[in-house]
């Protein structure tokens, strides 16, 4: 039998594990081991798996991943969630469709807390949904903004998808953290535009109903504004004197920037995420050391507000510890079944047929993130990606864009987490949807993923933004440089 054939068989056979509710790593670590041996021998694989085990999780990078699940975890525990969509409520609730707007905007705000799509709908599902019932929207509009916004947990950096492709590919975090920004405030400001349209032709879905006082009311105190301008005179005098350079003056303007504008409840969290990934962005800090910073800094602000009690703390060390062995899991699986497709010389073979076609690379392209989309309605978008990513990333980085191949490598890696999105929402199995709809539980999944649509019509013309225009997602990789 040949190796193309076996793998073939082996994707056949780890799908048909995978529709038995095997869960997705061992489906693809039996499969893998049993195609490795084949190929191989017992002998073979077993020294194998004595080596490349410990060298893959000893690996100090794949710290990042438990210490931003664990600076969400916080987060969602210290009842941020809550705090952020009242700041957004108050800048958005003024227009039609404003509290949706709002959810919208404060998934995004949460996005760069938590890093974690699934959070993020579930943690907005019971804290924005009773709100957005309390003022007469349809609960199936309502339950379909919730479920688009939390996608945003993995588009804005720090994103935990994100850094398991920049791992398995090899590529640089901070880069790929700075490429993700602007196509996640693309997908928050395409989500805000559809609630309009949405809302104006069917203003049933979203009434103008009377709002509390607070609502559009400024809760910016004198010493905020004092603080905000200490430090952006902070910054200019700093890199003015030669101290700091500009990389690193421009994130102290950016924390000036969220402290003149941001709510004061939400200002300690804000500030923490903008720390963070701006301290990445900028070279002051690698994604592990910011990682750590802000689960750390997370906990304090936590307990500085008595938002965080022991039992608290306890569950969000044990969510993250069930979180990341399961994410780890997954990651060996994909480890032992891309060793499996490379002993059968499945990636290098496609790449030399897809190579040899001579057709566009775009057209290449676009058939592998509509395989994506595809996949990403049936599929854990995690394992959807450790399992395509030996045959496609071989691919992308044979075709030529006119680009350099670190660039296209991130590049690739952003088309991948926007069409990850998208199979988060789209039918037949969206995940944000179930999670929504196991929260709505008197929501029928049909009406949610009908008010879905228009929203997966807005992901795909950002999407098709950024294939026609890649600078999209490099030009603040470029910006940093």
């Amino acid at each position: 039998m040949s190796g193309a054939l076996l793998a073939t068989l082996g994707f056949v056979a780890m799908l048909g594990l995978i529709a038995l509710r095997a869960p997705i790593g061992l489906a693809m670590l039996v499969v893998g081991s049993i195609g490795y041996c084949t190929l191989s021998s017992w002998n073979a694989f077993f020294g194998y798996m004595k080596t490349n085990t410990y060298h893959q999780f000893a690996n100090y990078t794949l710290s990042v991943i438990p210490l931003f699940i664990l600076m969400g975890a916080l987060a969602e525990r210290a009842g941020i969630a809550r705090a952020l969509f009242r700041a957004s409520e108050r800048a958005f609730g003024r227009l039609r469709g404003g509290l949706a707007m709002a959810v919208i905007g404060a998934c995004m705000a949460f996005g760069a807390i938590c890093g974690s799509s699934v959070a993020t709908t579930a943690t907005f599902g019971r804290a924005a949904m009773p709100e957005l019932d309390r003022y007469g929207y349809d609960r199936g509009f309502s339950s379909a903004t919730i479920a688009v916004g939390g996608t945003l947990g993995i588009l804005i950096p720090p994103s935990v998808i994100l850094v398991v492709y920049a791992i398995t590919t090899e590529q640089n975090i901070a880069k790929l953290f700075q490429a993700a920004l602007i196509p996640g405030v693309l997908a928050a400001v395409f989500y805000c535009i559809t609630i309009a349209l949405m809302a104006r032709r069917e203003p049933d879905l979203a009434p103008m109903a009377p709002l509390d006082e607070s609502v559009g009311t400024s809760r910016h105190p004198a010493w905020q504004k004092l603080a905000a301008a200490g430090i952006a005179a902070a910054a200019g005098i700093l890199w003015f004197r030669g101290t700091v350079d500009v990389d690193f003056a421009l994130v102290i303007l950016a924390i000036a920037f969220v402290v003149a504008i941001v709510d004061a409840t939400v200002l300690p969290a804000i500030a923490v995420a903008i720390v963070v990934v701006g301290g990445i962005y900028g070279g002051v800090f690698t994604p592990t050391e910011g990682a750590s910073f802000g689960a750390v800094a997370m906990l304090v602000v936590g307990l500085a507000q008595r938002s965080l009690g022991w039992r608290e703390i306890l569950d969000a060390v044990r969510q993250t510890a069930e979180t990341s062995g399961m994410i780890f899991m997954i990651l060996l699986g994909a480890e032992v079944f891309g060793a499996f497709l490379a002993l059968a010389r499945l990636p290098s073979a496609v790449a030399e047929f897809v190579g040899g076609m001579g057709v566009s690379p775009y057209i290449i392209l676009v058939t592998m993130l509509a395989v994506y989309i595809l996949l990403g309605a049936v599929m854990d978008e995690l394992a959807m990606i450790l399992l395509t990513l030996p045959v496609f990333f071989p691919i992308v980085q044979a075709l030529d864009f006119g680009m350099s191949p670190d660039d296209v490598a991130i590049w690739f890696g952003i088309l991948v987490l926007i069409v990850v999105g998208i199979g988060l929402t789209a039918p037949p199995i969206g995940l944000n949807v179930f999670v929504i709809t196991a929260i709505t539980r008197d929501v029928p999944i049909e009406r949610t993923y009908r008010r879905v649509l228009p929203f997966i019509g807005a992901d795909v013309l950002r999407l098709a933004l950024v294939v026609a225009v890649p600078g999209l997602a490099l030009w603040l990789v470029r910006f940093f440089a």
